[in-house]
């Protein structure tokens, strides 16, 4: 490629010492010319665009995750999962060696028979558009359900999945060899069989730390895993129920639990989920 483009410049350099005029073929080639060497450097472009790190945790300390950039859900919060979410409680979330570990539990607790965390950063921190980066050890066994996930900031005013979610990562227990991205909005989600997402097949995952991320821009979001693009999700120009994508999102990483058709597999615990780091980047 670099030798091809050489060569362009080189033709165009010897084109202009030879051009008078507007009317001249010659000018006619240069245009092409220009437009080719254009055209080749777009990806160079693309692949050259500046981040810049706007938010990040590196878990360089030890104890509770930083109340400063982290909140909690907690208790029942969502599909009927049987987890009991808890607060501040290091049994399920605590930072140690440098990692933030999650940690899914048998055990009786509040009226629930497993605990688990899902720690989030809204009212600590929202964006828009950028790149969110995780390094991350899945957890293994048939009944987790590990996520990293965003959810629209004015889900208290508007109701989900009208405030848009966007899923950097899903993986699912039951399905060991594969790592999922989903998109929600009011138009497309699963509750309508409309939902958009992608996977991408990997002999166990969880067998070691992997980085997942997506890159969201105005026009589309371009999902990772590792530095492998494997599913775009463009805008369609439908209106805001098929893209709310244009206002601040909270981030949210939790470890929840899917019971599959034969239920719970206690064999399972305790499960844990190791993040290496969380880094948000802007994107010029």
């Amino acid at each position: 490629m670099e030798s091809f483009l050489f060569r362009q410049f080189v033709d165009l350099r010897v084109l202009f010492n030879g051009c008078s005029c507007k009317s001249d073929l010659k000018f006619l080639i240069i245009m092409k010319k220009i437009l080719l060497i254009a055209i080749l450097l777009m990806p160079f472009a693309a692949f050259s665009q500046t981040r810049k790190l706007v938010w990040s945790d590196e878990f360089e300390y030890k104890g509770l995750p930083d109340p400063s950039k982290w909140d909690y859900e907690e208790g029942f919060v969502r599909n009927r999962e049987p987890q009991y979410y808890t607060r501040e409680r290091l049994e399920n979330s605590k930072v140690d060696a440098g990692n933030l570990v999650i940690t899914a539990l048998k055990e009786e607790y509040k009226g629930a028979k497993y605990t688990s965390a899902s720690l989030v950063t809204k009212g600590k921190f929202e964006f828009t558009y950028g790149r969110v980066e995780v390094r991350a050890k899945l957890p293994a066994g048939v009944s987790v359900w590990p996520a990293i996930w965003t959810l629209g900031t004015n889900i208290g005013k508007t109701r989900w999945p009208m405030c848009g979610e966007i899923d950097i990562m899903e993986y699912w227990g039951t399905s060991p060899n594969s790592v999922s991205a989903n998109v929600h909005t009011g138009d497309y989600n699963h509750t309508k069989g409309t939902g958009r997402g992608g996977k991408i097949a990997w002999e166990n995952p969880w067998a070691d730390f992997h980085i997942y991320a997506v890159e969201w821009y105005p026009d589309r979001l371009d999902f990772f895993f590792d530095d492998k693009l494997y599913y775009t999700c463009p805008k369609k120009g439908e209106g805001i129920g098929e893209w709310p994508f244009d206002s601040p999102q909270y981030l949210l990483i939790n470890l929840a639990l899917t019971s599959g058709k034969a239920g719970i597999d206690d064999k399972t615990f305790p499960a844990k989920y190791i993040i290496d780091y969380v880094r948000i980047y802007s994107l010029n």
